[in-house]
């Protein structure tokens, strides 16, 4: 079954971290541009962060710099997202998505999306 399946979320206080996986099953992401994105119920999907095939991260929310960080571990099919520094802002459900550039994925072209993860930042 070919699938991208998120993990990691969780409840954290303000000020903590996480780090969510990005796991495929089915096909390689070596071959994909792969982005973050998060949505809040009753608000539009927002890209955070896209890793493209050769291991370069492009940011597409001012909001998480200096404190989010893509990466990506293709022996284990696996991207992840570091999250420091958790706001109550950054509440949302987390999702990945597969593309075959990062320019694709965040105008909504992407060939596989997972179901997502919710992160709750709350004291």
């Amino acid at each position: 079954q070919v699938q991208l399946v998120e993990s990691g979320g969780g409840l954290v206080q303000p000020g903590g971290s996480l780090r969510l996986s990005c796991s495929a099953s089915g096909f390689t992401l070596d071959y994909y541009g792969i982005g973050w994105f998060r949505q809040v119920p009753g608000k539009e999907r927002e890209g955070v962060l896209c890793i493209t095939r050769g291991a370069v991260s492009t940011h597409y929310l001012d909001s998480v710099k200096g404190r989010f960080t893509i990466s990506r571990d293709n022996a284990k099919n696996t991207v992840y997202l570091q999250m420091n520094s958790l706001k109550p802002e950054d509440t949302a459900v987390y999702s990945c998505a597969a593309g075959r550039t990062c320019g694709q994925v965040f105008t909504g072209t992407c060939d596989y999306w997972g179901q997502g993860t919710q992160v709750t930042v709350s004291s």
